[in-house]
């Protein structure tokens, strides 16, 4: 009997999918790599979301002595269970139940090492033959890599520039179909700035109910929010449609590197939490290490003891860049700002390119950048976003005024011959505001 080839040309599809795809990493590195060496050391980089590279962005005291603590005991040197330690997850799911209308339990918390193992969990737990997921556009990369790996088909849902990078709930509507399986939600949000208001939130959850899928609700950036709207977690909305909550200590306690992070069931009407799903969650993560032990034992002191002041700190630096990020960028003829950010430690940023000679597009933009200024920021493309740019500001406000007077110059270097000829004859233009 002749065998079929068709499981190794779908195998092969799957894996030129996802060497094809960029991650923030590997395009920070490739941006990198144009900067002359002797340069490297005056580089600034809002490319990455980790702001452990500045001395303003440093954990809490409490934080520090609870793993020194933990560690010193000697109590915690060995394996712990692969869910995570009890005394672990029962303290995140004390944490999650302050922001939601009823009570999570130990068991429907599961410790990961970071949140980008929570959502390849995720992911993996809703993975059926021939499944679809909605992600949105932009987004976080990782989701799209991640599925192509587990042979999940992604579907882009758009998020609305001028409605505050609000969910195309229409467009979401037009996308599921019998194989669809979750939407994935980032609020605050990554990489856009945005922060979802209660109703949209609701919005967001009676239209899963509606169409009958769950929402993978990433929540890394949870608290981190510094405008108008209040953080409100998805599993609020928990007993409208089951929610899957992801997050970690990375980003609120400054500590990417510690590889923290969870999964919470927060799905009190037990419309997705049956018991065989469970289970098999539960056997699943004995494929995983978990994070490290010291670490998970010292998560009950780390979120019971940490005081308002230091959280307070962290919010205050970020809004203090990000009205400086705003400010600045939109007053530089070739990029604009949308949306103030409200929360997280990026913004989008349009990239208008008629005005601009010798720039192609946006990778073009930030290779060029890197190479005459030692400035690094992300193009677009890596989000899904063809002419825009992700600019980071998780750092210090030194730092962030130079790389951005940077910036400036290099546009005004880059601009067109009709854009030189414009800003001349501006100051005589006469003003009709």
């Amino acid at each position: 009997m002749k065998m079929s080839n068709n499981n190794n040309d779908d195998n092969k599809e799957y894996n030129d999918k996802s060497q094809n795809m960029m991650t923030i990493k590997g395009i920070i590195s490739l941006i990198m790599s144009q900067i002359d060496s002797k340069k490297k050391e005056n580089v600034i980089s809002l490319g990455m979301g980790d702001p452990t590279a500045y001395n303003c962005f440093t954990t809490s005291n409490v934080a520090e002595k609870a793993v020194v603590d933990a560690l010193s005991t000697a109590f915690f040197n060995g394996y712990a269970p692969t869910v995570g330690l009890p005394k672990t997850r029962l303290a995140i799911a004390e944490y999650l139940s302050r922001d939601l209308p009823y009570k999570l339990a130990m068991d429907d918390v599961f410790v990961t090492s970071g949140c980008t193992n929570a959502i390849d969990i995720a992911l993996t737990m809703v993975a059926k033959p021939g499944a679809n997921v909605l992600i949105p556009k932009p987004g976080f990369p990782i989701y799209e890599l991640c599925a192509s790996f587990r042979q999940i088909e992604v579907k882009h849902y758009n998020l609305v520039p001028d409605k505050a990078w609000e969910i195309d709930l229409n467009m979401v509507e037009s996308l599921v179909d019998e194989k669809t399986a979750a939407i994935v939600v980032i609020n605050p949000g990554n990489p856009c700035g945005n922060v979802y208001s209660y109703h949209h939130l609701l919005q967001i959850a009676e239209t899963a109910k509606k169409l009958g899928i769950l929402v993978i609700a990433d929540e890394v950036y949870g608290h981190l929010v510094f405008g108008k709207n209040k953080f409100v977690a998805m599993g609020t909305f928990g007993s409208i449609a089951p929610v899957m909550t992801l997050g970690s200590l990375s980003k609120r306690w400054l500590v990417p590197g510690w590889r923290l992070g969870w999964l919470a069931m927060t799905d009190p009407n037990c419309l997705f939490k049956q018991p065989k799903f469970m289970e098999r969650l539960k056997k699943y993560f004995d494929i995983y290490g978990g994070p490290p032990t010291f670490i998970q034992a010292a998560v009950p002191e780390i979120l019971e003891k940490t005081d308002d002041a230091f959280f307070k700190k962290t919010i205050n630096i970020l809004k203090k860049t990000s009205d400086l990020c705003y400010e600045s960028i939109n007053k530089i003829h070739c990029l604009n700002c949308p949306l103030k950010p409200e929360g997280s430690m990026s913004v989008m940023v349009k990239l208008d390119l008629s005005v601009l000679r010798d720039i192609t597009d946006n990778l073009d933009f930030c290779f060029k950048l890197a190479k005459e200024e030692s400035v690094v920021i992300l193009p677009g493309v890596a989000v899904g976003m063809k002419d825009w740019l992700r600019v980071t500001f998780a750092v210090d406000p030194a730092s962030l005024e130079e790389a951005l007077q940077r910036i400036d110059s290099f546009c005004q270097r880059h601009a067109s011959h009709e854009q030189e000829a414009f800003e001349v004859m501006a100051p005589s233009l006469p003003s009709y505001r």
